[in-house]
């Protein structure tokens, strides 16, 4: 039997990692498929194991199960334990699922070619799964961060709270929110571009479009920006590396 990967997320239409993986099967001539599965709610997710389960392998996971997902495992890898996400399964077995974060490696190898010293605080806009990897990142890296949430909780900060003074004391600006995501490209998060300058670098996690309202802005203002479209390509790297290991 042809063995099966996928993705699991809500409103999947439009994602890169079917494409990818299917060229990549076709390129490498490996008898294998790559599926969406699109789910309504992750309590969906016990029917498609139970449909697929003599040969599905792996898995990855978008928004907005990478939190959720944790309830469905088996074993979780010690470093997406700490993060508190996963975006990737394997399959150890039919009924034995272990997840995993790829995630970081992916953001962390896409942004170090881009740091500098004055890169040395960080805005993280967004609370969800993928957040919880750039954060991890960021302390790894020794760079002070703090998040902006539509609701923040202790420790974090509003978006009507954003200064300008705030923007300008922080060089990294990293887009974790799904706003701006192809079609409703005209969305981004609401905050004082024009205190943006040429030493900032505007990261953001979206890849379709590639060039979102949020990087756009930030581009006129004479930052750096970067889409997450390496990251992507990266992280179902890493994921292919540890599905591989049957």
């Amino acid at each position: 039997m042809k063995k099966t990967f996928g993705l699991l997320g809500k409103n999947i239409s439009y994602s890169f990692s079917k494409k990818y993986f299917t060229e990549k099967f076709t390129k490498e001539n490996l008898p294998y498929k790559y599926l969406n599965f699109d789910l309504n709610s992750i309590e969906d997710l016990p029917e498609i194991l139970s449909n697929y389960i003599d040969s599905l392998k792996g898995l990855n996971v978008t928004i907005p199960y990478k939190e959720a997902i944790s309830k469905y495992l088996d074993e979780i890898d010690d470093e997406a334990e700490k993060i508190g996400a996963v975006n990737t399964i394997k399959i150890v077995d039919q009924y034995y699922l272990k997840g995993y974060n790829t995630d970081v490696y992916g953001f962390e190898k896409s942004l170090l070619p881009l740091l500098k010293k004055h890169h040395n605080s960080a805005l993280i806009f967004g609370t969800g799964g993928a957040s919880k990897a750039i954060k991890h990142v960021l302390k790894k890296l020794e760079i002070p961060f703090m998040v902006v949430s539509r609701n923040p909780v202790s420790n974090q900060l509003s978006y009507s709270g954003l200064t300008e003074k705030i923007i300008k004391d922080h060089k990294l600006l990293i887009n974790c929110t799904p706003l701006g995501t192809h079609p409703k490209t005209e969305e981004c998060v609401q905050i004082p571009f024009h205190a943006i300058g040429k030493k900032h670098l505007l990261y953001d996690l979206i890849y379709n479009p590639a060039e979102t309202l949020f990087l756009k802005k930030g581009r006129e203002q004479g930052a750096t920006t970067k889409n997450g479209l390496e990251m992507l390509q990266l992280q179902a790297d890493k994921s292919w590396d540890i599905w591989n290991d049957f």
